[in-house]
């Protein structure tokens, strides 16, 4: 796979779940992936289980989903904090609105929920947030990576594998 020259935006909130932030970073860094981690503010952000700080390259309301080629949110407690941002949910529906890859994994489903990109769309999570998925309009799978057009998701951290290979796939396929 040649993916040099490819960009892909990594939200960072306080709380990730460390793997699923740290994982895809590396591993698209490893393929030559040039990764931007964008946070809420310029803070450094810590993982739930102390992996950090992560520092930020920038903050969202600074950047737009054109100057990327996909997103990727990870799980955790930051999601929550996520959704809750105007900027964060205009980027997620502008990367879904131009086909781009938005990979979300575990608990990062409830952002797209809150940007209301899922509805008649299939997807996974963590199970505790399949009410929220379903409520939202998914429909709802218990696969380890589920993959509807643009859209990738996955489980649990158990799942990082294969959610990263489709990431990576679609990344190579959209050129």
């Amino acid at each position: 796979m040649a993916l040099a020259g490819r960009k892909v935006l990594l939200l960072a909130a306080d709380l990730f779940e460390d793997m699923e932030l740290l994982y895809p970073l590396y591993r698209l860094r490893e393929e030559d992936v040039a990764v931007t981690v964008a946070g809420l503010d310029d803070h450094p952000v810590m993982g739930k289980k102390g992996h950090g700080p992560v520092l930020m390259d920038t903050v969202v309301d600074q950047v737009t989903a054109q100057e990327f080629d996909g997103l990727v949110i990870p799980g955790g407690y930051a999601p929550d904090k996520l959704r809750r941002s105007a900027a964060v949910l205009g980027l997620v529906r502008d990367f879904d609105e131009a086909g781009k890859p938005v990979a979300f994994i575990c608990h990062a489903g409830w952002v797209p929920i809150s940007a209301k990109i899922l509805k008649g769309r299939r997807a996974t999570s963590v199970a505790a947030i399949r009410d929220d998925m379903v409520n939202a309009g998914t429909d709802w799978v218990d696969e380890a990576t589920v993959v509807d057009g643009n859209l990738i998701s996955a489980r649990t951290p158990d799942d990082l594998g294969p959610w990263m290979k489709a990431l990576l796939q679609a990344l190579d396929s959209a050129r």
